[in-house]
C-alpha cells in the first residue's frame, strides 16, 4: 500500500510543478501588459492604499468573526463525514474509487466558487462598484480554501493553519523568485505542522503581506471595475484569481494528506 501512496505523492508533485511553472502566453502578455501599465499610471495612490486596507480588514474580520458566517454557506459536518469514510477506506485498501471520492469535494468546490465569483464580480462591476465587493470576494476565496482543506482532513482554526492559508494564497498569486520564496516558507510551515512542531507565528505580518499581494493582483481590475459597464470585466478577473488559488490549494492539501499517509 505504501507504493500506492508514493505513486500519489510523485503524481501530485508533478502537478504542483506544472502549476508553479506555468508559462504565460507570450502574445497575450505582450498585448495586455502595456495596457495594464498605462491604466496603472492613472490609478491614484489613495486607491492603492484603500484596496490594500480593504483586504487587510477583510482578513482580520474573517479570522476573528467571519468563520461562523462562511461556514453557513457549506455543510461542514457532511464534508468531514465524507473525509472520515474515504480516509478509512483508503487506509484499509487504497482503492482507486475512494481516492477519487476524496478529491471529489475539492474539485466541486473549485468549480462552484469560481463560477459564483463571475456572477458576483460581473454584477457589481456593471454597476460601477469596485471596492465594496472585496469582503464578498474574500469570503469566496476563504470558503473555497476551507472546503478543500476539510475535504482532506485539515482544519483551519489554529494560528498555524491560518498562516498556512495566507502563505498558500501568496504563493499562488506571485511569480518567479518571489513565488519560490513563499513556496519554501509554505512547505516548511506545512511540514512543521504535520510533524506536530508548533512554530512561532506572526499572523499580523502574514495578513499584511497577503493583503498587499492580493491588492497588487486586483489593482488594475478593480480600477476598471469601478467604471460602469466596462466594470463587468471584474467577474472574469475574480474567476481567474479564485480558480488559481483554489487549484493550488487542492494540490497542496492533497499533497499533505498523502505525505502523511507515507509516514504512517
Amino acid at each position: 500500500m505504501s507504493r500506492q501512496f508514493d505513486k500519489q505523492v510523485k503524481q501530485i508533485k508533478r502537478e504542483e510543478h506544472k502549476l508553479l511553472n506555468k508559462k504565460e502566453n507570450p502574445l497575450l502578455k505582450a498585448s495586455i501588459e502595456p495596457v495594464a501599465d498605462k491604466i496603472q499610471s492613472y490609478i491614484p495612490g489613495k486607491l492603492k492604499t484603500a484596496l490594500e486596507t480593504a483586504f487587510y480588514k477583510g482578513f482580520r474580520l474573517v479570522f476573528e468573526k467571519g468563520n461562523i458566517y462562511i461556514e453557513k454557506t457549506y455543510d461542514k459536518d457532511k464534508i468531514q463525514l465524507e473525509y472520515d469514510l474515504n480516509n478509512y477506506a483508503i487506509g484499509k485498501r487504497s482503492d482507486k474509487k475512494y481516492r477519487k471520492r476524496l478529491d471529489q469535494y475539492s474539485r466541486q468546490s473549485q468549480i462552484v466558487n469560481s463560477s459564483i465569483s463571475v456572477i458576483e464580480g460581473g454584477v457589481l462591476g456593471a454597476f460601477g462598484i469596485g471596492l465594496p465587493d472585496i469582503p464578498l470576494f474574500l469570503s469566496l476565496v476563504m470558503k473555497s480554501v476551507y472546503e478543500i482543506a476539510l475535504s482532506y482532513g485539515y482544519h483551519y482554526e489554529t494560528e498555524e493553519e491560518k498562516a498556512y492559508i495566507l502563505l498558500l494564497i501568496c504563493t499562488a498569486m506571485t511569480k518567479q523568485e518571489r513565488q519560490k520564496e513563499f513556496y519554501q516558507k509554505l512547505e516548511s510551515l506545512g511540514d512543521s505542522i504535520d510533524h506536530n512542531i508548533i512554530p512561532e507565528i506572526n499572523l499580523e505580518e502574514h495578513i499584511k503581506t497577503t493583503a498587499g499581494i492580493l491588492s497588487e493582483s486586483l489593482l488594475t481590475a478593480k480600477f476598471i471595475q469601478g467604471i460602469p459597464l466596462v466594470g463587468a470585466v471584474g467577474g472574469i478577473v475574480n474567476y481567474n484569481i479564485i480558480r488559481k488559488i483554489s487549484r493550488f490549494a487542492g494540490v497542496k492539501y492533497k499533497k499533505r494528506y498523502y505525505m502523511n499517509k507515507q509516514r504512517i
